[in-house]
């Protein structure tokens, strides 16, 4: 300090020279100083300051001086100067004011020209000129000089550098320049001095020029003072660029073009002001005169136009004119435009540009012509003069719109208002219309009417869209229990949808919808009824002079009148518009026009009604009799009158008299319409009526439209048809011949015979039934004989209510006892007494084999029925005796038919001994019936093994046999019986020393797998393993055989399914994928057992094997035919061996079938047909030239062809040309066998087996009721088995005879699987006289005299013969038979025990022959299809079917037959009848399900028609819509199942749908969609059931859900959905429907969101789904919104990728929510934005709910980038609501929160920087900041208001990136 204080004493000193001298000795001492006295040290800064600091104005001016110079010699830093010179400045004496600043301005000066930018920093709180401009209000008037000064010094080397420098400073003085008058003045006097700086070096201070212009938006608005002053500073940024703009045009320069782009901006600018005068209420014409004058200037200066720069401003300008309510507004507006749009065409008449491009320009149309309605005459003549410029464009306007429309322009990514309607505008001009591929906003608003297919299914246009939500705000408007201030459309809004849509009105697709949506926008706002009036007749103006223009677009306008009067104000308008065209002298096509509009009018307001009953009245019929059109017009009118208000339509009954009086048709049928209305609401009595006007009807027969009106009218007769009985009589007559016999053709005729069948609905039966001759003959024969389907389809309810009341009126009959009326019947019924009589039982015992099928009852002679030990004991003792005798007849021969013939007689012996002892010791042994049954059967099961045990071979053998029937009769309850009998079994199936034991064990225990417990998997396992080891390794073929047959018998209990795996149950799938392996291993092992044995077997049997791969496992068990069959000499030691291998492959067909190799089956049904010779017919006279090796394959084929055959019939693999074909295959082949003379073995045995094969095959076609034979064939056939037993042939043959003609009867002889229908012998089935027969034998008449003949031959035979073995085997023939017919177990079944047992209505349901009912069920049971008669439509058969489903009641029937009948008759027809059977096919199938629906609980045939098409295995087999029907009705399916039997449904159901193997997967994925819909359309259906409640069925319903769910596909919100996935959104539909009233906790855990699991993207795909599924359920009330909620954080903290449909949905959800809800969400949104490491995500979803809930809604266009492009729109038009306006600030200040948060993010990213944290914003983001950080920005600017001036400071400053750069 000392080294400076003597100098600094020297500035004391009063004299000015000396202390200048001194202030330079001091800096001089300070450049030589060292470096701890220097400028830096304590000491030089302390000597500074004081010099700064001095009261002398010569030491202030020279340190001033001496420090600028100082820091110049780089002595000191600028920084450390200007810190000096500010701190000088803030205390300093206001003389030294304007030296401190020129300092601080030299050293901003001298940086410049350094071109040094270290030490600038944007932050206003370093800025030197914001420090000054801050210190004290003396300093403007110097640093405004300072300030051009910099601009002045740095012109020549540009000033973008000062541009960046100066903007913080223009910021701070902006934004402050309201808080007081000197801040503006200094701002205003800075701004114009700066403006006239400009204009002296024009070309080089544009950047100074943008910077100002951009510096505006800032400028505060609060108040007028504000606008007033903004518009100050606005005229000299005008006055500047009208300066510029000369000087550049008169200088050629090329700064021209960015002159005028700078002062289309300015315009831009200019008018974005007039929102905030519009809201201060006044001061815009301010703007309007500098905005026509920055026009008139480039006008005036011919420079160019420029569209695209100048599109914004003819939107804003739009914009305005929309809004203006001033005149003087309104006229500013309009010269603007016409300026604009002349300017834009003199443009494009001197560059050559066509203009048929306009389309932005038509957005005027519509408030330009409102303006035409103004009483202001310059309005009036300014809009007239711009319509008349847009008329012109209008016309090539209409012409361009056909083709692709020349837009022109692009959208500024981050949106404005005007940019908002001109992308909608230009969407919808350049969207194909086919495709509709934009998706809007209003789709989604609509979605808030609790339909959850409206918002994604709604791929209407958006003028369709506009229509429905604008009809829907009108209902909101009225109804009292919505808010009314929510959810509507602002005031502005109408008016801007209505000029959209005026400009569609032109475009040649889209005008028709534009003009609908026009009239819904007009229905909603009242304020634009006469702008809507005056548009109609501009647009019909310009469509009149348009010749090209389309006349429908024309009337279709003209239909908008009627709709306007829907406001009072309105009415007069509409009706002077209406009347000039009611002039006499009008044309009559215009005249009838205007009385057709007037009626309409008359729909909205009744206040027109005098107008319109002047123009119809009576006289006017009179006088306009010649004008066909006009009085047609007035009977139309008068019938919408009658129609809409009767009671009006009674003020007008003369003239519907007139009406009817017309000897016109057309005008009568209306006249008798306008009175059947009357009549309809009871205001005109219609028989009175009808007694007036009944002698003026005309010939309606000539005219079909006349007999429609007269039917309408006549219906109302019903009422009072008893009181007036001669003229309902009449009028029924009437009615009946229209519907009955019409005169002609045609669909005009078919609509009038479709109405007269509905009136004749409305009268009562009775009524009709007297009124009508002979109707009951009539009505059912004319039904059976129409084919037309409308009119079908209307007789279903007339038929319906005659069978009700036929039904209610019937007769109750009592029932009848039966009797035995056929001879066949009554021979059966003696023929036990016959064979048994006069003491012979015993010794028949013994020598006949079927006497175990005919004893009675075996009787003890110790037996007393005293119910002792010792009785019991004799009881079984004479059972027992009575087992060894039957055994001993039954003699097996190593014959494998003969063994099941033996097995089959078994069975109701055991039958009759477990009978009689049950009955023995019923009520003796205290226990339960299951414990008895159980002690019963074990004592028997004891007795047999002891006895087989025992016994010789013969007896042994066939004891086995009876043990496997034994445990078929036991009941379910006693599976441990069953399981102890196959031990038994097992062990003598394993002794290969004895052959007896082996074979006869192995079909035993074929059987008796079957009896087994569903559960008990081990011993089934067992016994499959057991006889495939035994197959494989026994050295005998009849072993073999017997095992094929054993294995045969098992695989019809194998499930053959294969599901996916369930954890739930593991176990369950294990066994059922065993299963499925153990039956391809038993078909490879019986295919390769036949190689070995006949290796000609070999090719097509390893055909066969392909359907079934080689278990890894089982690789070793199988040796190679060729190397196994080393005994080729022995391999005809035994056919039976090879027939055995055969049938049991015939009998797995069952379980193939299930396994769902269908081709396999096809395969096996070729294979056989293949082998038996005449059957294929590649063999030529095959029975002569047979090998004998292969005549073995022929016994067994002919065996096992008829299992195949009816099994293939029964699922619809068989046609009737092979069916037809098999049948006289066998004949043939039996004729060649009779014809040669052999006696071998080979030949005997395979003509035996032809003879049983035909029997049964002929049985199984015939008792399937469907394929008709020619009764001819099936005569011939039996006489051919006949001549078997009549002739000289061996008794093998008499037996294969004689069984072949009781099996044709029905016997199922030799055949375990299958079950045949027992129909009534006294059921007449046919005609006597046709030569077809579709019923088993013995119920039809025309085979009645032959097969009487026959089972009287056999049974004279059985009598007595010459030959004992022909008579045993006559016997045993007959009691086959016998037993069939009388076995009270037929009555049920195979699958019965699956269904629920309801008694079928045995009881006689007897109805009269005269019945509807009786009629059609007779109808359908002898429905033609082949043969003589004339064949059913199929649409008639359908309609039968439907009114029979309705019937409360059906006759006893065979109603299976009649089904199944009809579900195969359009195949029979549809070659000569149907012109598209596969349609009228899958109607008439659907029709039959629907039938045996309704039917089912009363009748069992149906009931197990149903159960087979739902079984799995038949289900994957039908055509799509049958399984569609079916899935539908799974509601009706489970009301006629029993439990079990629907837990096999619903588990067949999912595993068809789960399957991998499932023929489901062969569809394409819009019919599996299709699948799943009615899947939970049935399951929808079962949870509105009451049983619903149990928790076995929603168990159930709940696993099928699932996996349902699992199925649904991602529902992508937008119009572009593939066609593949046209049913996505019907699936969803029903889904969520099903969903919704599914158990509230299951359904949570179902759709639970894990924490995290959107982040980690682990099973994505399938939490978006549970999102949206959430989200449907909140929007149709299933589920609350807090359950939406709870997942807010989660899904706004994932990637954007794939969650843009969820936010769209939960989006959705929220549109109608309350008020407070919908506040909440947009506050959490915001607050989670600012912490998501996906700010994208939040932000897309912040403005999709503010965009659905702000007023541009309807304008907006729904897509991931426009929805974050609009945000700067849709917030601040959202917060700026009287509703949200108290949120807005938390909300905003939560932005600036996410606005600072992506700002330094995005900064960071562009410097390379680190300092951001890396676990804040995720790096996959990074890509968006610079997009993120623009919108932000821009919404943050337009929010500036609720922003605290500090961050409003900082906000301005920021700088923000053009989009694309880094």
């Amino acid at each position: 300090m000392d080294s400076y204080s003597v100098l600094l004493e020297r500035i004391r000193v009063p004299q000015p020279s000396m202390q200048r001298f001194a202030v330079i000795s001091i800096f001089e001492k300070l450049r030589s100083a060292p470096s701890n006295l220097g400028a830096n040290s304590d000491s030089g800064r302390d000597a500074i300051s004081q010099c700064l600091h001095s009261t002398s104005a010569a030491v202030v001016d020279q340190s001033v001086r001496e420090l600028c110079r100082f820091v110049k010699e780089g002595h000191l830093e600028v920084p450390h100067g200007l810190l000096e010179l500010q701190s000088a400045l803030d205390g300093c004496d206001l003389r030294f004011v304007n030296v401190f600043v020129k300092g601080i301005g030299f050293l901003v000066r001298f940086v410049f020209q350094k071109n040094d930018t270290s030490w600038r920093l944007d932050s206003p709180e370093t800025h030197p000129f914001v420090k000054v401009v801050s210190c004290r209000t003396e300093v403007y008037g110097e640093l405004v000089q300072q300030v051009i000064w910099l601009i002045a010094q740095n012109k020549r080397t540009g000033l973008v550098e000062v541009c960046k420098f100066l903007r913080p400073f223009l910021n701070f003085l902006i934004l402050r320049a309201s808080s007081s008058a000197s801040s503006f003045s200094f701002a205003r006097i800075l701004i114009s001095s700066i403006a006239s700086l400009s204009c002296s070096f024009p070309f080089e201070t544009m950047p100074i020029l943008k910077l100002m212009m951009e510096c505006f938006k800032y400028f505060p608005r609060k108040n007028a003072e504000d606008m007033k002053n903004l518009i100050d500073v606005a005229e000299y940024l005008v006055d500047a660029f009208t300066v510029i703009l000369r000087q550049s045009v008169e200088t050629g320069s090329q700064a021209t073009k960015d002159a005028q782009l700078c002062s289309v901006k300015l315009l831009e600018t200019l008018l974005s002001f007039y929102t905030d005068f519009h809201n201060l209420s006044g001061g815009s014409e301010l703007i309007f005169k500098l905005s026509k004058s920055v026009l008139l200037i480039q006008k005036e200066l011919r420079l160019p136009y420029i569209p695209e720069e100048l599109l914004s401003v003819k939107m804003s300008l739009f914009l305005i004119l929309t809004r203006a309510e001033f005149e003087h507004e309104q006229l500013s507006v309009l010269k603007l435009a016409v300026i604009l749009l002349k300017w834009k065409t003199e443009h494009e008449y001197i560059s050559g540009e066509a203009a048929s491009g306009a389309s932005e320009e038509f957005l005027f149309l519509f408030p330009v012509i409102s303006l035409l309605s103004s009483p202001s005459n310059s309005i009036k003549a300014a809009a007239a003069g711009f319509l008349s410029v847009l008329e012109d464009l209008l016309v090539h306007f209409s012409v361009a719109s056909k083709k692709v429309p020349n837009i022109s322009g692009e959208f500024p990514f981050i949106s404005k208002p005007e940019s908002i309607i001109c992308r909608l505008l230009w969407d919808l001009l350049l969207q194909d219309p086919s495709s509709l591929s934009t998706s809007y906003f209003l789709s989604l608003a609509s979605s808030g009417k609790t339909n959850i297919k409206v918002m994604n299914s709604d791929r209407k246009p958006w003028m369709s869209q506009l229509r429905e939500y604008s009809l829907w705000t009108v209902e909101r408007k009225k109804s009292p229990l919505l808010p009314q201030s929510e959810g509507i459309l602002s005031s502005e809004m109408p008016f801007l949808l209505g000029s959209i849509n005026a400009v569609l009105v032109m475009h040649h697709s889209l005008g028709s919808s534009a003009v609908d949506s026009l009239a819904a926008i007009g229905f909603m706002d009242p304020r634009l009824g006469i702008p809507l009036l005056l548009a109609i007749l501009f647009y019909n103006k310009v469509f009149c002079n348009n010749k090209s223009s389309s006349r429908e677009i024309l009337i279709k306008l003209l239909e908008v009148l009627p709709s306007l009067a829907s406001h009072s104000v309105m009415i007069p308008l509409i009706v002077q518009t209406i009347l000039p065209m009611l002039h006499k002298e009008a044309k009559p096509v215009l005249y009838a026009t205007a009385i057709r509009f007037l009626c309409k009018t008359w729909e909205v307001t009744d206040r027109v009604f005098g107008n319109l009953q002047v123009l119809v009245h009576p006289k006017r019929f009179s006088e306009f009799m010649s004008e066909r059109n006009i009085c047609m017009s007035m009977a139309a009118s008068v019938r919408d009158v009658c129609r809409k208000n009767p009671d009006r339509g009674v003020d007008l009954i003369l003239s519907v008299s007139a009406c009817i009086e017309s000897q016109d048709p057309t005008i009568q049928a209306l006249g008798f319409q306008s009175l059947s209305h009357l009549c309809e609401a009871d205001v005109v009595d219609f028989y009175t009526a009808w007694d007036v006007i009944a002698k003026h009807v005309l010939d309606y027969t000539a005219d079909p439209v006349l007999a429609h009106g007269i039917c309408i009218l006549l219906r109302w007769g019903a009422m009072d048809a008893e009181a007036y009985s001669e003229s309902s009589k009449s009028v029924l007559q009437t009615l009946w011949q229209i519907g009955y016999r019409p005169p002609g053709f045609g669909p005009m005729w078919t609509k009038a015979r479709v109405c007269a069948f509905e009136s004749l609905t409305h009268y009562e039966v009775a009524h009709i039934q007297k009124s009508i001759p002979d109707f009951k003959k009539r009505n059912v024969d004319f039904l059976i004989t129409e084919d037309n389907a409308n009119v079908l389809k209307a007789m279903v309810e007339f038929e319906v209510k005659i069978i009700t009341f036929e039904h209610i009126n019937r007769r109750r009959l009592l029932k009848e006892k039966r009797t035995a009326g056929n001879k066949v019947e009554k021979l059966l019924d003696v023929f036990p007494q016959v064979i048994f009589h006069s003491g012979k039982e015993n010794s028949y015992t013994r020598d006949f084999p079927g006497a175990a099928l005919l004893l009675l009852s075996v009787t003890s002679k110790d037996v007393h029925n005293q119910r002792t030990p010792k009785e019991l004991s004799n009881l079984h003792t004479a059972y027992e005796n009575a087992l060894v005798e039957v055994a001993e007849s039954l003699q097996l021969s190593r014959n494998i038919l003969v063994a099941l013939l033996s097995l089959q007689s078994w069975k109701p012996f055991m039958q009759r001994w477990m009978k009689a002892v049950f009955v023995f010791v019923d009520g003796k042994l205290p226990s339960t019936a299951l414990e008895k049954t159980s002690k019963i059967a074990t004592d028997i099961l004891k007795s047999m093994c002891r006895i087989a045990e025992e016994s010789i071979p013969r007896c042994a053998e066939n004891i086995a046999l009876a043990i496997g029937a034994f445990c078929m009769v036991l009941p379910p309850s006693a599976h441990a019986i069953t399981a102890t009998a196959s031990k038994f079994l097992l062990k003598w199936l394993f002794q290969y020393e004895h052959e007896y034991r082996q074979w006869s064990a192995a079909i035993a225990l074929g059987l008796l797998s079957r009896c087994l417990h569903a559960t008990d998997h081990k011993p089934k396992f067992q016994i499959i393993a057991g006889l495939l080891e035994v197959a494989l390794s026994s050295k005998s073929t009849l072993v073999k055989g017997a095992c094929g047959v054993g294995l045969g018998f098992t695989c019809e209990d194998l499930s053959g399914t294969v599901a996916a795996p369930d954890d739930s149950d593991l176990e369950g799938e294990t066994d059922r994928v065993k299963e499925v392996n153990l039956l391809g291993k038993i078909v490879r092992t019986l295919s390769l057992i036949i190689c070995q044995l006949i290796p000609s077997s070999s090719d097509s049997l390893q055909s066969l094997c392909e359907y079934f791969p080689l278990d890894t496992n089982d690789i070793d068990t199988y040796i190679d035919p060729d190397l196994s069959s080393s005994n080729h000499e022995n391999q005809g030691e035994d056919l039976w061996g090879v027939a055995g291998l055969i049938l049991g492959l015939g009998n797995s067909v069952s379980a193939i079938y299930r396994y769902g190799a269908h081709d396999a089956v096809l395969k096996i049904k070729s294979l056989f047909i293949s082998w038996i010779p005449c059957v294929n017919a590649d063999f030529q006279n095959p029975c002569g030239h047979r090998v004998e090796p292969e005549i073995p394959l022929s016994v067994g084929s002919c065996l096992a062809l008829p299992i195949v055959a009816a099994f293939c019939q029964r699922v619809e693999l068989i046609g009737e040309s092979e069916v037809d074909h098999l049948v006289t295959g066998y004949k043939e082949l039996i004729c060649e066998l009779l014809s040669l003379k052999k006696s071998g073995a080979f030949h005997q045995s395979l003509l035996m087996a032809s003879c049983i094969g035909a029997g049964s095959l002929v049985s199984c076609i015939l008792s399937e009721g469907v394929h008709p034979m020619k009764v001819e064939d099936v005569m011939s056939l039996l006489e051919m088995l006949r001549k078997c037993y009549t002739s000289p042939y061996p008794p093998i043959v008499h037996l294969g005879g004689m069984l072949g003609v009781v099996n044709a009867l029905g016997a199922s002889a030799g055949t375990l699987t299958l079950v045949y229908r027992q129909p009534s012998l006294r059921t007449v089935y046919g005609q006597k006289d046709s030569s077809y027969i579709r019923e088993p034998i013995l119920a039809s008449p025309v085979c009645e005299p032959q097969s009487s003949s026959l089972v009287q031959e056999i049974f004279l035979v059985s009598q007595d013969s010459k030959d004992q073995q022909l008579q045993r085997y006559a016997a045993w023939a007959l009691a086959f038979l016998r037993h069939h017919w009388w076995s009270k177990e037929l009555q049920i079944a195979k699958h019965g025990s699956q269904s629920n047992q309801i008694d079928s209505g045995h009881v006689s349901q007897s109805f009269p022959e005269d019945s509807v009912v009786w009629k059609l069920c007779t109808w359908l049971m002898d429905l033609n299809s082949i043969g003589v008669g004339i064949t059913a439509h199929v649409n008639t058969v359908a309609t039968v079917l439907r009114c029979l489903s309705r019937a409360p009641r059906l006759p006893s029937l065979d109603w299976g037959v009649i089904i199944r009948r009809c579900m195969r008759f359009e195949d029979q027809v549809s070659g000569n009848l149907c012109p598209d059977p596969a349609v009228q096919r899958v109607t008439l199938r659907e029709d039959c399900i629907q039938f045996s629906l309704a039917h089912a609980n009363q009748i069992n045939p149906l009931l197990l028609f149903l159960d087979e098409l739902s079984d799995l295995s038949r289900f994957r087999t039908l055509e799509l819509n049958l399984q569609l029907s079916l899935l539908r009705h799974l509601a009706d399916l489970t009301k006629i199942f029993s439990v079990s039997r629907l837990e096999k449904l619903f588990d067949d159901m999912a595993d068809y749908v789960r399957s991998p193997v499932s023929s489901y997967h062969t569809y394409n994925s819009n019919k599996k969609s299709l699948l799943r819909i009615s899947f939970w359309k049935g399951l929808n259906q079962c949870l509105d059931e009451a049983f619903a409640e149990s928790q076995e069925y929603v168990t159930n319903m709940e696993k099928c859900m699932e996996f349902l769910f699992a199925s649904l596909p991602v529902l992508p919100f937008d119009a572009t959905l593939r066609p593949e996935e046209a049913n996505c959104i019907d699936e969803w539909s029903e889904g969520v429907t099903c969903l919704g009233k599914a158990p509230r906790q299951w359904l949570m855990n179902l759709l639970e969101v894990p924490e995290g699991g959107l982040v980690q993207r682990s099973h994505f795909t399938e939490l978006v789904k549970r999102i949206q599924a959430r989200a449907k359920l909140v929007m149709i009330g299933s589920i609350p919104l807090t359950e939406l909620g709870k997942l807010k954080a989660s899904i706004l903290n994932t990637e954007s990728d794939g969650i843009w449909d969820v936010l769209v949905e939960v989006a959705a959800a929220l549109q109608y929510a309350d008020g407070g809800i919908k506040r909440q969400w947009l506050i959490d949104v915001v607050e989670i934005s600012c912490i998501t490491k996906y700010p994208f995500t939040a932000l897309q979803f912040l403005g999709l709910l503010s965009g659905s809930w702000c007023k541009y809604m309807p304008l907006l266009i729904l897509d991931p980038m426009s929805v974050l492009s609009d945000l700067p729109v849709t917030l601040p038009s959202l917060l700026s609501d009287s509703h949200w306006n108290f949120v807005a600030e938390s909300v905003v200040l939560n932005l600036w929160v996410l606005m600072e948060r992506i700002y330094d993010w995005s900064t960071s990213l562009g410097s390379g920087s680190d300092g951001f944290g890396q676990q804040d914003i995720d790096e996959r983001e990074d890509w968006k900041a610079v997009l993120l950080v623009r919108v932000m920005h821009h919404t943050c600017v337009s929010l500036l208001e609720y922003l605290p001036f500090e961050k409003q400071l900082k906000l301005a400053n920021m700088m923000v990136p053009e989009y694309g750069s880094c």
